[in-house]
């Protein structure tokens, strides 16, 4: 009988099973991610055009999360109605015309108010994605699908700079944006017409959930370590070329091809810490993660010439552990058929602080004269983290 409700896991038993549906969303996510971040690497040349500080580059990306924040919060009530597959569509589309918007903005209010559009049509996709994927995967597999997916923003990271580079040669940063809206309108028909999975409806937001949730203590670990895992990727990268260009004299184009390459490993590191994930349970590696992850970063604000560029290299491999782990360990808090919801709650906040107000005083710590110090404030926080992550107790969330 068909009660509605998703029908996880069936008639798989090997992982391999699942690589195909899994691939699809991961690609769909890459797009996504992409076109959250691929303004970083253009940061410079961006100043220069509409001559802006440091301060108003770095606040771009809390347009674009501030956008984000308030469609993730209400993305349950979309996927609710319209069935998790229509939201993934749905996300794709609007992304596309968004980028389309920004492509052809004049001025920086025209492009700043594109930017909030492309938050909130970005910020569709992730609760309706992670939760076509606990249900098409087996649970003992969850580790490592999610690990595939997280595939996803490790690319785009390497991406982003790299065809900076390469596209800044024959076309404006304007052209690189209405390019990328075209391959995501083309990703939204895809996914529509090939796409699997993601045929139930999704939990829309309600006071009793948000009261459900704002009980368990593992949420508000989850929000304060989110915010941490964000700040260590997105609220370091988008900052790194300017900084890297700003306060060590450094090329552009080499700026970003040291930021590009240096995500190279980052998807072999995700998908270990996704087996590490099912091996060693989430406390012990977000712990470990935290702590290196904070030196790191740290290290990254005080060393100079060659160790710098050895930081460089080191602080993504280890920051982009944190995240199949993290999203393994938020996807058991609540009871069954609520992880859309912890997805929703958790995600919006934690991107707000992360990707959009670390980035910003990062930014305005470099008009004050030291970029160096955003980093190491940066870096400090994430190592008072590893505290947090000792007080998961993932049994407790599965019985």
């Amino acid at each position: 009988m068909n009660t509605g409700a998703p029908q996880p896991h069936q008639g798989a038993n090997h992982f391999r099973d699942y690589l195909g549906p899994v691939g699809f969303l991961t690609a769909i996510f890459f797009i996504n991610f992409l076109s959250r971040i691929v303004l970083a690497p253009f940061l410079p040349t961006i100043e220069k055009d509409l001559e802006i500080s440091h301060t108003a580059a770095g606040s771009l990306f809390l347009l674009i999360s501030s956008g984000y924040f308030v469609s993730i919060l209400v993305s349950g009530f979309f996927s609710a109605r319209l069935l998790h597959r229509r939201t993934i569509v749905l996300s794709a589309v609007c992304l596309g015309i968004t980028l389309y918007f920004s492509a052809f903005s004049q001025g920086l209010w025209q492009l700043r108010i594109s930017l909030v559009g492309m938050g909130m049509a970005a910020g569709l996709y992730l609760p309706s994605g992670l939760a076509t994927i606990t249900t098409l995967v087996n649970p003992r597999h969850w580790g490592k699908a999610i690990a595939i997916h997280e595939l996803a923003p490790n690319i785009g990271f390497v991406a982003a700079p790299l065809l900076a580079e390469v596209m800044l040669g024959w076309v404006s940063w304007r052209q690189v944006l209405f390019i990328l809206g075209t391959i995501t309108l083309v990703a939204a028909l895809a996914f529509g017409r090939f796409g699997k999975g993601g045929d139930f409806p999704g939990k829309a937001p309600s006071l009793d959930a948000f009261n459900m949730l704002f009980r368990l203590p593992a949420f508000w670990i989850m929000m304060a370590l989110f915010t941490l895992g964000i700040s260590s990727t997105m609220g370091i990268y988008t900052m790194l070329p300017l900084y890297l260009v700003t306060e060590h004299d450094m090329v552009r184009s080499t700026a970003n091809e040291l930021v590009g390459l240096s995500r190279v490993l980052c998807p072999a590191m995700s998908f270990l810490a996704g087996w590490a994930n099912d091996r060693l349970g989430p406390r012990r590696t977000l712990m470990v993660v935290l702590i290196i992850g904070g030196i790191s970063t740290i290290l990254l604000g005080v060393l100079q010439d060659s160790w710098l560029l050895v930081l460089v290299f080191v602080q993504p491999l280890v920051a982009v552990c944190f995240f199949p782990c993290g999203f393994a360990v938020l996807s058991t808090i609540g009871p069954p058929g609520m992880s859309n919801v912890a997805v929703s709650l958790t995600i919006p906040a934690a991107f707000l602080m992360g990707g959009g107000v670390m980035p910003m005083l990062i930014g305005m710590m470099g008009d004050q004269g030291s970029f160096a110090n955003g980093m190491i404030l940066v870096g400090v926080i994430i190592l008072l983290g590893a505290l947090l992550a000792f007080f998961i107790n993932p049994q407790a969330q599965q019985d």
